[in-house]
């Protein structure tokens, strides 16, 4: 496991150097079918990861590769599951609120997460048997075994004085979400809400700057299977909205359900 997390690593912090030389260059995007934005750094960075986990001889789904069908996928215990850029709308955007995710999925559930913030050069990773998860602040888009010597573990924190720190998306809001925060006003909690695009709500929870993160809007897995183990690492629960059930790899439609991380 530790190999395929150094693998996973190095595909994420490469592919983020990569999606750098474009956001410094300048870009042109077009529409996929679904009219999400695709750019040619999406493309570049998914071509540098595939070479990466390609290696491992562990089959790969990835936002951008060719969709395989479930008939095949279906006989996988174990997949990489990749969104070579996340939050390509503030890419677009030029915020510097993107990731590159990159997760291990076994039996339908994710067991190893990395996410990449390729502005800030900030790696968070974790290894969900271990029970920790992990950040460090990169000098360059480069691997070294320094990495691992320089991380320190992320610490959720639970609320204070009932004061609940919910993190939200900035690109994709809801009446659900909007909704949701109402009930928590109605139950009495005092509520700081933010917003944060990408996988990095899912980080921001992990390492303790927010409280929650409820999604009621669509994703994909690729856009929370690294951020799902990260958070189930440090003993966070990334359970479907009503069923208190954890999402779910590999599935025959990728579309998550609506889910909280807390």
């Amino acid at each position: 496991m530790n190999t395929l997390l150094i693998t996973a690593i190095k595909g994420a912090i490469h592919a983020g150097a990569e999606i750098m030389k474009i956001y410094s260059e300048g870009f042109k995007f077009t529409l996929k079918q679904d009219n999400s934005p695709l750019t040619i750094a999406d493309e570049r960075a998914n071509a540098v990861i595939n070479a990466y986990l390609e290696k491992t001889a562990i089959p790969i789904i990835s936002e951008e590769n060719k969709r395989v069908s479930f008939a095949v996928r279906k006989h996988w215990d174990t997949c990489w599951m990749v969104d070579p850029l996340d939050g390509t709308k503030e890419f677009i955007k030029r915020n510097g609120e993107f990731t590159v995710n990159i997760a291990l999925i076994k039996n339908n559930t994710p067991v190893l997460g990395v996410i990449y913030v390729p502005v800030t050069k900030m790696l968070y990773y974790a290894i969900v048997s271990n029970n920790k998860a992990y950040k460090c602040e990169l000098n360059s888009h480069e691997f070294t075994e320094s990495i691992f010597h320089n991380s320190r573990e992320l610490v959720p924190q639970k609320e204070e004085n009932n004061q609940i720190k919910i993190v939200g998306s900035r690109s994709h809001k809801s009446d659900e979400t909007d909704t949701f925060i109402k009930n928590l006003k109605l139950e009495g909690k005092g509520i700081l809400l933010f917003s944060k695009g990408s996988s990095l709500k899912f980080c921001l929870v992990a390492e303790g700057e927010a409280n929650i993160y409820p999604r009621f809007a669509p994703t994909m897995e690729w856009d929370t299977a690294a951020g799902h183990a990260i958070c189930n690492a440090v003993g966070l629960e990334v359970a479907q909205v009503n069923k208190k059930e954890a999402l779910v790899y590999n599935k025959e439609n990728l579309l998550n359900p609506y889910f909280i991380v807390r």
